[in-house]
């Protein structure tokens, strides 16, 4: 195989090094794997000095200074499964911000512990991001995880806590069984979509008195997160779309 005059290197071949690096393959794997594809020696050093790069932009972009001022904050925890010797579920923490102009930026990712997700650890990633010169946030919306509204308030007291309506209703329908899913999605949508917070109370007091004795618990649930559902129903269409769901 030739080399194209002016490279160092074939076309793609960077991009094979970080994909089979990114599946957790070590740099002696992947270079006999490569030599084995391309027919000529490939020393561990060469894919040490691919993924070294790769890193360092990624530690690079992870520090990197932000805005002084986000209107909003949306953050939440995906599950993927990470090989570390032995393959896990681990939660990867995402901040994403909206900026004064209403242009989204990934402000950080971070691969947490196993165990799932934490308010603990999203104390730790908000501190990173004042750290990083977010100094104040109008509007943060995250999903019910226990002890993180608390954790928001704590990097920046003035910031409004909207709880993600998506997560409430499917966590509605956890509780519910599966031939009133439709029927309870439908009553929900009435109240979240309420033109104003006392439409929305009227709206949710007619469906906890249909609901209450067959599923307490869900009723439980909404009335526990009311304070932080209930913000984004003083805003208007537009900007509720943005804090609806994370």
């Amino acid at each position: 195989m030739v080399v194209p005059k002016h490279q160092r290197r074939i076309a793609g071949f960077d991009e094979a090094v970080i994909s089979l690096y990114a599946k957790g393959m070590t740099t002696g794997d992947i270079a006999k794997h490569l030599s084995d594809l391309y027919g000529s020696d490939v020393s561990r050093d060469l894919v040490s000095t691919v993924t070294d790069k790769v890193l360092g932009d990624m530690q690079e972009w992870q520090a990197r200074p932000l805005d002084a001022i986000y209107p909003v904050v949306l953050i939440d925890a995906l599950v993927i499964k990470v090989r570390d010797g032995q393959v896990a579920n681990r939660p990867v923490y995402v901040a994403v911000g909206i900026d004064l102009e209403g242009h989204r930026d990934v402000l950080g990712l971070w691969m947490g512990p196993t165990g799932g997700e934490g308010a603990k650890q999203w104390m730790n990633m908000l501190t990173e991001l004042r750290n990083r010169g977010v100094a104040d946030v109008c509007i943060v919306c995250c999903d019910g995880l226990k002890g993180l509204p608390d954790a928001i308030t704590a990097i920046w007291p003035l910031a409004t806590v909207q709880q993600c309506v998506v997560h409430l209703v499917r966590n509605s329908l956890r509780y519910a069984s599966k031939k009133y899913w439709s029927k309870i999605t439908r009553q929900l949508r009435e109240v979240y979509t309420a033109p104003t917070v006392a439409a929305a109370e009227a709206r949710f007091a007619e469906f906890a008195e249909q609901w209450r004795s067959l599923y307490p618990a869900m009723i439980q649930m909404w009335e526990s997160a009311w304070g932080e559902f209930v913000p984004f129903l003083k805003f208007p269409p537009e900007i509720r779309r943005l804090i609806y769901t994370t």
